[in-house]
């Protein structure tokens, strides 16, 4: 069951500034993988114990998930990975602009909070503001990783990535919607869906050469 928090109420509007990447990671000149909407951060944590040539970062709306993910964290000793509390479309703006050119070269967005209501759409995570944002931050050839047990939502984000014109479908993973998940570790709500036969949705894109104005 997905519990959800409205991003838009007043004490989820306000800045919540993240560090900057020397102050996250032991090994900074490692690429950076963003997970927005980590959740309890499992799937991170098991890329991050398989990968140390990555850094990770997970970055989670609700409050009591991130202390736990920080908490296994700290007691697995994984210097490579970190978990925060933001709302993404406040406080990721400001973090971006501390980075290097090339330093985060991949983006999740998994499973996002629906928001089935039409009046409550505004409140989903990604936006054509957001994904500009992403697009500035991400250098040619990043990764942008979508995906959703959701058809609408699903349909959604790949009509706002599809029209901006700064991200291509990988070409390994061209067909509509990826039939596996590229990665090596699922999150618990991939698991679950599985689980329960819900058909899950997904697309790896990479940023392309198309400028920002």
């Amino acid at each position: 069951m997905r519990q959800h928090v409205n991003p838009l109420s007043h004490f989820f509007q306000l800045h919540n500034e993240l560090p900057r990447p020397e102050d996250l990671f032991e090994s900074i000149d490692l690429p950076i993988h963003l997970d927005i909407g980590c959740a309890r951060g499992k799937f991170l944590i098991d890329m991050a114990a398989d990968n140390a040539q990555w850094n990770f970062l997970g970055v989670e709306i609700r409050e009591p998930l991130v202390f736990a993910a920080e908490k296994e964290r700290i007691e697995l000793g994984l210097t490579n990975l970190r978990f925060f509390f933001c709302n993404a479309n406040i406080s990721l703006e400001k973090w971006f602009l501390s980075l290097e050119n090339g330093q985060l070269k991949r983006v999740s967005i998994q499973f996002p909070d629906p928001w089935f209501k039409k009046r409550h759409r505004k409140r989903r995570v990604l936006n054509q503001s957001f994904l500009f944002l992403l697009a500035q931050s991400l250098d040619i050839g990043s990764e942008l990783f979508i995906q959703s047990d959701v058809i609408s939502v699903m349909d959604e984000m790949t009509e706002i990535i599809e029209l901006s014109h700064f991200f291509d479908r990988h070409s390994k993973y061209s067909e509509s919607n990826l039939n596996a998940n590229p990665f090596k570790f699922c999150t618990e709500r991939e698991k679950y869906a599985i689980h329960q036969g819900v058909k899950v949705y997904r697309q790896l894109y990479f940023r392309n050469s198309t400028g920002i104005l």
